[in-house]
């Protein structure tokens, strides 16, 4: 291409989707060409008349269609702006402007004639302007362009802030939406990534799309097979654009491991997905090089691994493996002659209650459960001795020595009988997997590993991330751990220290909710009010400045008399959804227990509506029509634009098998788990919920 450079717009992404199909494949066959000889005599670049902006000209797609490309003036650098019919691609265009903002040296495209508009109204008092703090420098430092600062000025709620998208640049929106989130102006300036304005050349668009605060917003085209995952998919942009806080993470060489912490949306396992990708692109390039990128849950890893493929080259994909933990484990013990299985809890349950007989006055209650899977789990213990020997740091009951040899035998037991069934517990495997490469020479091709879902892991778990890649002299870029222990679902703890994974300085944290409306953020976070969290590290997180920027209805909760009324209502409310284009994948059906979901099903059925299961096996497949169903737990990670929570009805959420028999301190540790649990299933939305019950109601629903 001669140092020639074409970037594509996320608005030409966004335009890109509404047009036909016919007309996207003759867009396809243009872009090909154009990257070919962007200036060759076929191309046919036109002024557009009354342009505001002498750099944009349009290109013919068809009769009907053009695209629009500005062209700066070095003739190297090409940005794909838009694509409409002609009329309407000139009118977008003669109003649009591409400029290099003078202060932060990133890339702007803004609707001029908007921005420039006077305004019809008498301006508004100094006391209602919601930017009134803001003084013109503090606009200046957060990109707002000259021309745009009157009109941001004169903004006076959320509405109008909103009215002005497409009006506004993308980044500078971003910007002032996050103020108005409440968002400290030092921590946005802090993330803008942008040096001051000293010395930024306004005409240099080629270093302007290099600028992080840029990248946002336009990438540059490096090859074909990027091209058509870009255009395969115009819609997800999370394959293409990452905020500048997401991309320091991605893209940051770090000298240790590496734990991010955010809430629900804030594009936790996109960073995950996009580290993995940049390892093994930028630095672990050798064909025997691996980089594992593990979740906790086998649905969700096949998810990412099909999501990773769609925007990764294929031969970097190679270098990428894609597992859920306990998969690893397994199958590396199988590799080493090991032929046991994994011990499912629902079908153990009479071997535990076997062994637990053998300790009489312990065996009615929870504690002997809580402290296989709190203490003897996790820590590894094997014997009285060892048993002895643990603290037990965290537990509210103290046990003495007698009562430990007591009970004792219950676990020793247990662990007897899943031996002769030829099974074991999955922290005791993945310590025996930890073992095997403690010991023996085995040669693994991993240089890194990038994990997601990083609280619902155990100590076991961590202790064979940190050997899976040991430190070593050079540590630099092995471990990458996201999570929020505010989506833990499954209550296994874990210090990541005492796994001998050190973060030291290297904790970070998003803030920003890409996914979830505000207004559902807000409601889902009120479960968990007065409650607290862990930093995974034996700290606490705190929450205070995760914001969403998308906005919306709040979530609707309604009550029903009886079951059937509830039924018919959630049916009348989602067969409309269903029949919009891409429906059926856009709805889900979520209740606290498989037997809720199977009798939903089973009516949805008799009523002739499809629907399609969510597993625990699988990835979604999109393509397949249905209404989505899944348990609260199996919808982890997943997204719909609307979430039907039903049966939210006392005894089943929280459930009572997951509190009775707790003493006071476990008591209070379920309810955080079944509250974290309806908090993460409202925060799957991307646009409306909807959480139904039958009376009476959840108590859950009243705080």
């Amino acid at each position: 291409m001669n140092g020639q450079r074409i970037a594509i717009g996320a608005e030409f992404l966004s335009a890109y989707a509404r047009i036909p199909r016919a007309q996207q494949r003759k867009v396809d066959e243009f872009i090909r060409k154009f990257r070919q000889d962007p200036t060759g005599s076929g191309i046919n670049f036109e002024r557009v008349n009354s342009a505001r902006d002498g750099h944009i000209f349009s290109v013919r797609i068809d009769q009907s269609y053009r695209g629009i490309i500005h062209k700066a003036d070095n003739g190297k650098t090409f940005i794909l702006l838009w694509v409409d019919r002609h009329d309407d691609a000139y009118e977008w265009a003669r109003r649009r402007s591409v400029s290099v903002n003078p202060e932060t040296g990133c890339l702007q495209l803004m609707d001029l004639e908007t921005a420039e508009a006077p305004a019809s109204a008498e301006a508004p008092a100094e006391e209602l302007r919601l930017f009134r703090k803001l003084k013109e420098k503090h606009l200046t430092q957060l990109g707002v362009p000259a021309a745009c600062t009157p009109a941001v000025s004169a903004i006076t709620n959320l509405d109008e802030l909103e009215a002005m998208r497409g009006t506004l640049p993308g980044d500078v929106l971003e910007c002032l939406e996050m103020y108005a989130a409440g968002i400290d102006l030092d921590d946005i300036l802090k993330d803008l990534a942008t040096a001051p304005g000293k010395g930024v050349d306004t005409g240099d668009f080629d270093a302007a799309l290099d600028k992080e605060g840029s990248r946002q917003f336009f990438r540059v085209v490096e090859n074909e097979e990027e091209l058509e995952a870009m255009l395969a998919a115009p819609l997800e942009k999370w394959r293409v654009f990452l905020h500048p806080t997401q991309r320091k993470l991605v893209e940051g060489d770090w000298n240790g491991p590496v734990r991010v912490l955010g809430g629900a949306g804030t594009g936790k396992t996109v960073v995950a997905m996009h580290r993995a990708r940049w390892l093994a692109m930028k630095r672990f390039t050798s064909p025997g090089d691996r980089v594992l990128l593990t979740t906790f849950t086998k649905n969700l890893s096949a998810e990412i691994s099909e999501n990773l493929r769609s925007f990764t080259p294929k031969d970097v994909m190679e270098r990428i493996e894609v597992t859920n933990l306990d998969d690893w484990a397994w199958s590396f013990l199988k590799s080493r002659g090991v032929t046991y299985s994994m011990a499912l809890r629902r079908e153990t349950k009479d071997l535990w209650e076997k062994a637990a007989s053998s300790a009489p006055g312990w065996a009615d209650g929870r504690f002997l459960m809580d402290e296989l899977d709190q203490v003897i789990l996790p820590m590894g213990i094997d014997s009285l001795e060892e048993y002895h020997a643990c603290p037990r740091e965290g537990c509210a009951k103290k046990l003495e020595d007698g009562e430990k040899a007591a009970i004792w035998q219950v676990f020793a037991e247990y662990r007897r009988l899943l031996t002769g069934k030829g099974l074991r517990e999955p922290a005791d495997a993945m310590r025996d997997a930890r073992k095997i490469l403690e010991t023996t020479a085995c040669g693994l091709p991993y240089k890194a590993v990038v994990l997601d879902e990083g609280q619902d892991m155990g100590m076991q778990d961590f202790m064979l991330v940190r050997r899976i890649v040991p430190p070593g002299d050079d540590d630099t870029n092995r471990i990458f751990i996201v999570g929020d222990a505010h989506q833990r679902i499954y209550g296994r703890k874990a210090i990541l220290s005492k796994a001998g994974i050190e973060i030291g300085d290297r904790g970070r944290r998003l803030k920003v909710n890409y996914r979830t409306t505000e207004e559902t953020r807000a409601w889902a976070d009120r479960l968990l009010e007065g409650l607290q969290f862990d930093d995974l590290d034996g700290g606490v997180d705190d929450w205070r400045g995760y914001r969403s920027l998308v906005h919306g209805p709040a979530p609707e909760v309604r009550t029903f008399d009886s079951a059937d009324e509830e039924t018919a209502f959630i049916i009348g409310r989602i067969v409309p959804l269903l029949a919009s284009p891409g429906g059926t994948s856009s709805v889900c059906v979520v209740a606290r227990t498989g037997a809720q979901i199977d009798s939903f099903e089973s009516e949805l059925a008799r009523r002739g509506i499809v629907s399609c299961r969510v597993t625990g096996d699988s990835r979604q497949d999109h393509s397949k029509p249905g209404v989505r169903l899944s348990t609260m737990h199996r919808v982890k990670g997943l997204e719909f634009d609307t979430i039907v929570i039903m049966g939210v009805n006392r005894g089943i959420v929280p459930h009572s098998s997951a509190i009775g028999g707790c003493d006071e301190a476990g008591r209070a540790e379920a309810l955080k788990l079944e509250r974290s649990l309806l908090s993460v299933a409202a925060t799957r939305a991307r646009k409306n919920v909807l959480v139904t019950a039958t009376k009476p109601a959840s108590e859950f629903l009243s705080s």
